[in-house]
């Protein structure tokens, strides 16, 4: 078994764990369940390691790489397959919201609704109803975090407002 097959069975067990049935591109039923990972999927210019399915619609894609690779820099690779599904496949949104990159156990996440998105460390893929919650939402985390309500002063100190006015901008500049 070479090291990025070891790497996609491990995906697999980490999809399934999160709630995503796995299938061969062969097989699909994308009525299987909420959240259908196809493996190998066919897209205009080659094939997704995976592509991850909400409800019968295409959301993300997952790029698998063997264990050790970095994987910094490989969401170019994932973001490029996010924009070049096949018309067959029905989507949330064109290019695709999320793409993930994986060696099985690191994997990482790139939320394309945020405006200076990339890539950062995840623990866990996302189950699909988190996906789903987060595509039907108008507005994104971030942004809300970047349109926080006006700080009512009143009877805090002046240590107290800083700090919160400087968490309010880290949060809102995604740090």
């Amino acid at each position: 078994m070479t090291p990025e097959q070891r790497a996609r069975q491990q995906i697999d067990v980490l999809l399934q764990q999160c709630g995503w049935i796995v299938q061969n591109r062969s097989q699909t039923n994308l009525a299987a369940g909420a959240g259908v990972a196809i493996r190998e999927a066919l897209l205009k210019g080659g094939e997704a390691d995976y592509l991850l399915f909400a409800v019968g619609k295409a959301i993300a894609t997952v790029e698998a790489k063997p264990e050790g690779y970095t994987l910094t820099g490989v969401e170019g690779q994932s973001g490029k397959y996010a924009t070049g599904l096949l018309d067959i496949y029905p989507r949330w949104s064109d290019p695709l919201p999320f793409c993930y990159e994986s060696t099985g156990s690191e994997p990482r996440f790139s939320n394309r609704f945020d405006p200076n998105y990339s890539s950062r460390g995840v623990s866990a893929f996302h189950r699909p109803e988190t996906l789903i919650e987060w595509v039907t939402q108008s507005k994104q985390l971030n942004q809300r975090l970047r349109e926080m309500p006006t700080l009512i002063t009143g009877q805090l100190w002046l240590a107290q407002i800083e700090a919160i006015q400087n968490l309010e901008k880290s949060l809102g500049e995604i740090r």
